[in-house]
């Protein structure tokens, strides 16, 4: 399998540089790459080794033309401008993603069960050991793969995949092109119980979870359903792998989070913000558009600022948060001049002996 270096650069959008007819049959990291690869930048720090990369084509920024047009003019292969780089590369995956990838057949595999009542279109592929619901729909192109679980009336709009031993319980909502990887749980209860005299009253989760289109998620991530409302994902979310959503979470546009972040119940999160790994967000808070929190970050306060933001001790605007780790880093130091200083100003108040004072007898 190959593709031509011209073809990719009208699909990509961007200029082509050198030899249309070029054969590329793999895209590799930079470092790597050989004559048959292509390969991107997109980053300042890698630009001197567009001159030393023996990849056949290079996807790069219209500002390097000067150097891109010498590689070429060097017989070194093809360059392909795009204004953005690295999404360029994100298209290319896809590209080859579809020439590589073979589609799941249409049909219910015989190990699989279907009950009674499943709306399933006609394409729709269902592997084996999977188990679709009383009531469950899932619209053209969607795959339920091998041991995968969609619930009684849950529902998948058009080219939903559900990878592996993924489970969606009962009443679920996915939108359209959604991706849900291996182990990931979709409306599992959420975490609600009544103290009793010492023990637990399991308060039932009555609610769904909705999820907008093209949103995918991570390994072995859970999202909870809600106590009475829904939890709520909103279009374009990215869950990476063991993200927590809990109960009646309601999570805006195009929000991304990454591994091991979690969020306590009714917390509301807007469009548009990115949650590192590992971060944590109290229960019942709300955190506005544009929001940019850092890894390992302990939100236990509403954000209501767009922003970065930063720190575990507690929280603050990202730049406040560096300025007082720094200070921090010199915690040691400072303590011994502050005793230096204290020490001195006490040898300065001590007082010196007393001034001896001569009585003269009258001659």
């Amino acid at each position: 399998m190959g593709h031509r270096a011209g073809e990719l650069a009208r699909e990509l959008g961007g200029e082509l540089l050198g030899p249309a007819d070029l054969l590329l049959a793999r895209i590799a990291p930079l470092a790597e790459a050989t004559a048959d690869s292509i390969t991107f930048i997109a980053q300042a720090r890698l630009v001197p080794q567009l001159e030393s990369t023996a990849a056949g084509c290079v996807i790069v920024s219209p500002a390097l033309r000067p150097a891109a047009q010498l590689r070429v003019d060097a017989g070194r292969g093809a360059v392909i401008l795009c204004a953005d780089p690295y999404l360029a590369f994100a298209r290319l995956t896809q590209r080859w993603a579809r020439a590589a990838r073979e589609r799941p057949v249409p049909g219910i595999h015989p190990t699989a069960v279907v009950e009674e009542g499943a709306q399933l279109a006609a394409d729709v592929h269902v592997g084996a050991l999977a188990f679709v619901g009383r009531g469950a729909r899932a619209g053209p192109g969607c795959v339920v793969a091998a041991q995968a679980y969609l619930g009684r009336e849950a529902r998948l709009g058009d080219a939903t995949v559900l990878e592996p031993r993924v489970v969606i319980a009962q009443g679920c909502v996915i939108g359209q092109r959604g991706l849900v990887h291996s182990g990931a749980v979709i409306g599992a209860d959420g975490f609600g119980f009544a103290p009793d005299a010492g023990r637990w009253e399991k308060i039932e989760q009555l609610g769904s979870v909705v999820i907008g289109d093209d949103v995918e998620i991570g390994a072995n991530t859970c999202v909870d359903r809600g106590a009475l409302g829904d939890t709520e994902l909103g279009h374009g979310v990215k869950l990476d792998n063991l993200v927590q959503i809990a109960h009646n979470v309601r999570i805006g546009e195009h929000t991304a989070f990454a591994g091991c972040a979690a969020v306590a119940g009714s917390a509301k999160i807007g469009r548009h913000c990115t949650i590192g790994g590992a971060a944590r967000i109290l229960g019942h808070l709300e955190i506005v558009d544009h929001v940019h929190i850092t890894a390992t970050t302990l939100v236990s306060r509403s954000i209501l600022k767009p922003g970065q933001y930063s720190g575990a001790f507690p929280f603050d605007d990202n730049a406040s948060w560096e300025k007082n780790a720094a200070t921090l880093r010199q915690l040691h130091a400072l303590r011994d001049r502050i005793r230096a200083l204290e020490k001195a100003v006490a040898v300065q108040k001590t007082p010196g002996p007393a001034p001896t004072t001569e009585t003269k007898r009258p001659s």
